[in-house]
């Protein structure tokens, strides 16, 4: 199809680097119909891996240099980003993150952009009071709201007094050809180790990580020598909790059992280094590490909050445990240690859940249907090219 015929659209994130909404937005973005949409990404931080992913693929990235919401650069930001959407004819502008939300959906909305979308993909208790305040405001701007699980819809009705009709539910999709089982490889870090627990994700107060130690220490310091030989601790990404976790595993005399690996691109290297993946979250939305995991053949042990039973059925794929309960989160791990059969069991269905419900097709054609239903209706209330503009 020829590309004046096709529906440009504008895909926004902070950056463009480590994180789950980043991650989901260059998936989207490589993935989505090119005969039929003209992708953009924009961002804060063009710095990042996947910058270079999108870059690959053709798709143009927009440098929107932002340095505060209170600052100069944000007027200077939001007129760049409506020239923007001026000049290339943008017709849906999607944001994928709150910075994003509280920046760009406004301006989108000043600058006209025919459809405008938001996503919440995590609760905005996590949000402090201003961006909660923007936040709130941006649900009257926007087209629609994009939530990645029933559990947020549910948080957005109840706890934001959202209208449903004004919610989509798009799952998160994973790349299955890319995170598959594959056979079990120790990095040198972890050489000599007879199993492995470990857990890939950024280093945040909200994944309740030194929950994930405390069990950690309560099982090699318990009365079952064979829980302890050759037991190891992988803790995989960057973030700010990373020195109160080291902190702790000196304090409970674990460091030698503990190796930290910053964050990496080539994560399913570290999983299929893992026996045990646990996620101990506090707070989650549905987590693209818990699904990769469980895609990857891993044996999961995951806290019941959020989406995270929307991917783990406790005892067919995976365990759960209440958030923030290192005894209840060691109980578990125990049972997983000791039974080899069960973690071969809990990671042949985790990985054929994963492959069955989310796959990343299965995400970028909802996220399509959602796109071709906001463009249609948006089309029908205008019946026709406005300010001299063509026709989506």
């Amino acid at each position: 199809m020829h590309s004046e015929m096709r529906i440009p659209v504008l895909l926004l994130a902070r950056e463009l680097g480590q994180g789950g909404s980043e991650r989901q937005l260059a998936e989207i973005a490589k993935a989505l119909d090119r005969s039929r949409f003209a992708v953009h990404v924009g961002c804060f931080r063009p710095q990042g891996f996947r910058n270079t992913e999108l870059s690959n693929e053709g798709i143009p990235i927009v440098h929107l240099p932002v340095h505060s919401f209170r600052s100069f650069s944000a007027l200077r930001g939001a007129w760049q980003l409506g020239q923007y959407i001026r000049r290339h004819g943008i017709r849906l502008v999607h944001t994928f993150d709150t910075p994003m939300n509280c920046f760009a959906v406004p301006a989108a909305w000043v600058f006209r952009a025919p459809v405008v979308l938001s996503s919440q993909r995590a609760s905005r208790r996590l949000s402090n009071r201003s961006e909660q305040f923007v936040l709130r405001v941006t649900d009257h701007l926007v087209d629609a709201i994009v939530v990645n699980c029933e559990a947020m819809r549910r948080h957005m009705m109840e706890d934001e007094g959202v209208r449903g009709e004004r919610l989509r539910t798009c799952y998160n999709g994973l790349d299955t050809s890319r995170f598959r089982p594959l056979p079990m490889q120790r990095p040198a870090a972890l050489e000599g180790a007879s199993l492995v627990i470990g857990v890939v994700c950024a280093l945040r107060p909200e994944k309740g990580l030194p929950t994930l130690v405390e069990a950690f220490a309560n099982v090699v310091s318990g009365d079952r020598p064979d829980l302890r030989s050759g037991l190891r601790l992988a803790i995989v990404g960057s973030g700010p909790m990373l020195e109160t976790l080291q902190g702790m595993s000196v304090a409970l005399g674990i460091q030698d059992r503990c190796h930290f690996e910053p964050s990496t691109a080539d994560v399913t290297a570290w999983l299929s280094a893992m026996d045990i993946f646990v996620l101990p979250s506090l707070s989650e939305a549905l987590s693209n590490s818990l699904m990769e995991a469980m895609a990857c053949g891993r044996a999961v042990v995951a806290s019941a909050v959020g989406g995270n039973p929307e991917l783990v059925t406790d005892g067919i794929t995976g365990l759960l445990f209440q958030p923030g309960n290192s005894s209840e989160l060691a109980d578990r791990l125990e049972s997983l240690i000791v039974d080899e059969n069960l973690r071969t069991r809990f990671g042949a269905e985790a990985s054929d859940h994963v492959r069955r419900n989310f796959s990343l097709e299965a995400s970028v054609h909802r996220m399509e249907e959602i796109y071709d239903e906001l463009l249609g209706r948006r089309l029908a209330i205008i019946g026709h090219p406005a300010n001299g503009e063509k026709a989506v």
